[in-house]
Formats: C-alpha cells, sequence, structure tokens
C-alpha cells in the first residue's frame, strides 16, 4: 500500500538558507553515514526515512562509500526512494559525495576529474536518479590541482548531474581558493561540510569566519560526537551500542571515549536540564547557534531518535551566561 505523507510536514521545520544562495535546507538534516547498509534493517531505514519527510526533513545526505559494504546506501536508499518517494523529488535535497577511497586502482580515490565524475555517474546508477541537488569533493587531495577537483565540480553542473557543488573538510585557505575557483568559473560553491561538535570545535579558528565572508553555507556532521553528546554513554559504554560492536565505518572507538570527556558529558547534561532539553538537543542547539550553520546532519537507527533531535529545534537561544558555562566545561 502507497504511504501518504503528512499534509503538515513543513509546518514546524525550521529553514535556513545556504549561505547567500536561494536554497533553504532544514535545520536538522538526515545523513546515511550509518544505519542504511546491506548489514542493517531495511524496514528500520525505511521507516527512519519516511518519518524524517513527515517532520519535515527534505535533505537526505549520502556518499559514494556510505554503507557498509561502500555503496549499499546509496543502493538501498534508491530502492526506499523507488517506493516511497519518487512523487516527492521536487520537494527533496538529495546530495552525494566523493573523496574517499571507493573501487582498486589510481582512479577510485581522492580529487582527480576523471574519479569525481566516474563516482558520481555510480552513484546516479545506484540511486536510481537523474541528477543530485548537491554533489561534494569529500576531503581536499593535495595530490590533485584545486583547479582540477573544482573543474571536476564545475564540468558535472554543466552536464545536469547536479544543481549544486560543495566541499567538505577543506581548510579556511583551502576554502578560499575553491571558492574563488568556482566563483570564476560560474559555478558558486553552495556549501561546505565540515566536522564540528562541542568537542571538536576546529572550525572556529577561521572557517566559520571565511564561509561567512565568502557567503557560503555550512552543514555541520557529527554534531554529536557520533553519539558522545548523548545520554548513551553517561554511566559507560552499553552493550547495544556501535564502539561496543565494533562495527567500522567510522563508528567511534571505545578509546575515544575517555573518562575526561565523559566528565564534560556529565556537566553539560546538567546544563541541558535547567534549558529543559536533553544533552543531545542541548549539543545540537548549540551547533546551530551560528548564524552561518545552515543544517545540523544527523544520523539515527531509531525513529524515537529522529523524533527526539527535531526536540533541539524547541530552544535555540542561549544567553551569555549559558555559553559562558559550556566554554568553561569544555575547556
Amino acid at each position: 500500500m502507497e504511504y501518504s505523507f503528512r499534509e503538515d510536514r513543513y509546518d514546524k521545520m525550521l529553514y535556513r538558507h545556504s549561505g547567500i544562495s536561494g536554497l533553504q535546507l532544514p535545520a536538522v538534516s538526515l545523513g546515511l553515514w550509518h544505519n542504511f547498509g546491506d548489514i542493517d534493517n531495511q524496514q528500520t531505514a525505511r521507516d527512519i526515512l519516511r518519518l524524517a519527510f513527515d517532520k519535515g526533513i527534505t535533505h537526505f545526505d549520502l556518499a559514494n562509500n556510505y554503507g557498509p559494504p561502500p555503496g549499499s546506501a546509496e543502493e538501498n536508499f534508491g530502492k526506499i526512494f523507488k517506493q516511497d518517494f519518487k512523487d516527492h523529488r521536487d520537494e527533496l535535497i538529495i546530495s552525494s559525495k566523493a573523496g574517499w577511497g571507493m573501487w582498486p586502482g589510481p582512479y577510485g580515490d581522492l580529487g582527480s576529474r576523471k574519479y569525481l565524475i566516474a563516482s558520481l555517474d555510480q552513484s546516479l546508477k545506484r540511486m536510481g536518479l537523474e541528477y543530485v541537488d548537491i554533489f561534494y569533493h569529500h576531503r581536499p587531495d593535495p595530490g590533485t590541482p584545486i583547479e582540477e577537483s573544482m573543474g571536476a565540480l564545475n564540468q558535472i553542473v554543466r552536464q545536469g548531474k547536479a544543481l549544486y557543488v560543495g566541499i567538505s573538510s577543506y581548510q579556511p585557505e583551502e576554502t578560499k581558493k575553491a571558492v574563488k575557483i568556482l566563483k570564476d568559473l560560474g559555478t558558486p560553491c553552495l556549501i561546505h561540510q565540515p566536522k564540528y561538535s562541542m568537542f571538536d570545535r576546529w572550525i572556529e579558528d577561521g572557517l566559520l569566519k571565511t564561509l561567512t565572508e565568502e557567503g557560503v553555507g555550512c552543514i555541520c556532521f557529527s554534531p554529536l560526537a557520533q553519539g558522545l553528546l548523548t545520554d548513551k554513554y553517561l554511566k559507560g559504554i552499553p552493550e547495544d551500542s556501535r564502539a561496543h560492536s565494533h562495527r567500522g565505518n567510522g563508528a567511534i572507538e571505545e578509546s575515544a571515549i575517555t573518562p575526561e570527556l565523559i566528565a564534560k558529558a556529565v556537566k553539560l547534561n546538567e546544563i541541558a536540564k535547567r534549558r529543559g532539553q536533553n544533552l543531545a538537543q542541548l549539543a545540537l542547539a548549540w551547533v546551530l547557534r551560528h548564524k552561518i550553520v545552515t543544517s545540523v546532519l544527523i544520523g539515527v537507527s531509531k525513529t524515537q531518535q529522529l523524533i527526539d533531535s527535531i526536540k533541539c529545534l524547541d530552544n535555540l537561544t542561549f544567553t551569555e551566561g549559558e555559553l559562558k558555562e559550556i566554554d568553561e566545561v569544555l575547556s
């Protein structure tokens, strides 16, 4: 039986422009890095995608190597898209990326024109799509001239395979160069996707300023530090956590869950309670406090986690005292 999406799905979601572009993204976007591979329950994956769209999440973020195995997240998303979302294509922002190792040999990794264009062709085939809305270079490649990588992104837009392009994990100076090249080519850089959370604040050292000056949007991945900024680890490592199961594909290592970080999470959790939030909601709201941050990318394994995360939007305002207290905890 065909699934009917809620007619009021746009009423409560917050949408923000990506930089100075006309494109708006939901403040909370769904990342498919985990939980959509062949090893995962496909009905749960389908339920998560359905609920996300019902809640106004219009942006689904993928990459060529998401799984495991690599490529399977795109394949599984493509099946669900065909079943449930094909009539809603123009309401969705679907993104993919290339930049990490995907197939053997010198043409299946990094940033050459050969790799980026071939990878997107494969991604489109896996997902059953004619185009993606955003295509990213997933990481900078010091072995390839940045002009070549950005030229490939420009070519991809000219070919109609992507509407917009972005970059991920580029440092501030690399970002400035990439943005200028794309601007000169007539294909503006829409968005930058960096890793950012309370426990990983590197983008505050120049990148946020650069993106603001250049009018480029920002969508942050791992805003919950792969689960460290949730109530999951406040009392140690649970048996059913990704850290405990060693699932790979970017799953957090047990060694990264230090007593120091857990102690900080406990203190942050107390601040969250005073704000009427849980730790995850506080962490997401804290990232979204920056005007240049367009969206946060969350990954969930259960529908309830999705519902819980979206509630961060109920309180995005911080007092100076709260921000100072948070900084003291994180210092």
